[in-house]
């Protein structure tokens, strides 16, 4: 009998920066993720609503319509409402940690983040109990 793999979670990193996206990305391909990019708000919207990924990390500060109101519009869609945010930024005086739930986060990780933590941090909220490994199932 041979074994399969599941199919690995998908995470859109959404950044404005390059360099930040390829980096996040490469991080979370390096744990076991499928990564896909946007560099903007309106892309950001087009790329979940296209591959309805699993998680979306989400810079705050983006050109156009920035971090908050494309989470905003992620959570106002029935299609895209139950997909994990979470807020990846460097920004200070974010709000109360209620306050950012509330705007339809699931969480915050503060940039710079180490990639293991970030790793962990996705896995835990998609319910990938240890990034990297790889995940197998029987066919049938």
């Amino acid at each position: 009998m041979t074994l399969g793999c599941a199919p690995q979670p998908t995470v859109l990193v959404v950044d404005d920066y390059q360099d930040s996206r390829e980096m996040y990305a490469a991080y979370l391909s390096l744990a076991g993720f499928r990564s896909v990019m946007a560099a903007d708000g309106q892309e950001a919207l087009q790329v979940a609503a296209a591959l309805m990924p699993d998680l979306v990390l989400m810079d705050l500060s983006l050109p156009g319509i920035d971090g908050f109101e494309v989470t905003r519009r992620l959570k106002a869609d029935p299609r895209t409402r139950h997909i994990p945010v979470v807020a990846l930024t460097a920004r200070s005086g974010l709000p109360a940690p209620e306050v950012m739930s509330a705007r339809g986060f699931e969480s915050l990780i503060l940039k710079p983040c180490l990639p293991d933590v970030l790793a962990e941090r996705v896995g835990e909220l998609i319910g990938m109990p240890e990034p990297g490994a790889v995940r197998q199932t029987a066919p049938g």
